[in-house]
């Protein structure tokens, strides 16, 4: 997942949430090991001390783990990362309900039209 930073949100909390993300989506797996801070920092062309604040906060949250010796990994913890999946896509849902709120649906003529298009979808690839 490619690094695409605004200038809205400071960066640290950027990268958190694109860290997130990445485990969210299956990039990052439970237990595998992330690349160290200066390689992250170069990658996504960020001062070394910004990744680390970001890293040290998902290591507080306990997202990621840090093995003395070995580097830091994401959490084994498969319930720490579907509870964070649930967490992304509610805020999600919460947005788009917010944004339909705002053209004049309400929250059950959002889900009839979204339960519409997911029909839809479904009819135009088969049913996959």
């Amino acid at each position: 997942m490619p690094w695409n930073f605004n200038s809205t949100t400071p960066i640290y909390i950027q990268i958190i949430e694109h860290i997130k993300m990445s485990v969210a989506v299956g990039d990052y797996r439970a237990g595998d090991k992330l690349l160290s801070v200066r390689e992250l920092a170069a990658e996504a062309e960020v001062n070394p001390n910004t990744m680390q604040k970001a890293l040290s906060e998902l290591e507080r949250e306990g997202l990621l783990y840090t093995q003395r010796t070995s580097g830091r990994f994401i959490t084994e913890d498969t319930e720490v990362i579907a509870n964070l999946r649930e967490q992304l896509a509610a805020e999600h849902l919460d947005a788009f309900l917010k944004k339909m709120n705002r053209l004049g649906y309400s929250p059950d003529e959002a889900v009839e039209l979204l339960g519409r298009r997911i029909a839809k979808a479904n009819n135009e690839s088969g049913g996959k």
